[in-house]
């Protein structure tokens, strides 16, 4: 499984990437702006995302704006269904309004800060992007 952590906090990338590199490789971008670059180099070299752990609240480009242009960019590439990465949206930000939100831009699941290793394991469950916990 090939994954892109976008998250700005020092501590939470940490966590994240020392549960989802089990799981194979992982890069890490701090802001929406680098997650952007790193996900279209990933369509460039036809190496997608299988996952995408996304923050909401971040400087340069937020979160949701990120979603939308990683949608945005799968439909242009031909990416849809099955072929688009499966995003998590990873935020302290637990209102409905920001839930139905990230959904409505086509966030897979939503977790909330902070994220414990059972609750991540079993959304990669639910994703079918791994089989079992480990």
């Amino acid at each position: 499984m090939r994954t892109l952590i976008v998250e700005d906090d020092f501590v939470c990338r940490k966590i994240l990437l020392a549960h989802l590199s089990k799981f194979g490789d992982c890069d890490v971008a701090i802001d929406g702006v680098e997650a952007l670059e790193a996900f279209q180099n990933a369509l460039d070299e036809n190496n997608p995302y299988d996952l995408i752990c996304l923050d909401i609240q971040m400087p340069n480009l937020d979160g949701q704006g990120a979603l939308k242009a990683i949608r945005d960019r799968e439909v242009k590439a031909g990416r849809v269904c099955d072929d688009a990465a499966k995003i998590i949206m990873v935020t302290s930000l637990k209102d409905n309004h920001h839930v139905f939100r990230a959904f409505r831009a086509q966030s897979d699941a939503y977790l909330v800060k902070p994220v414990s290793k059972e609750k991540l394991l079993e959304s990669l469950v639910d994703l079918k992007l791994i089989t079992e916990p480990v």
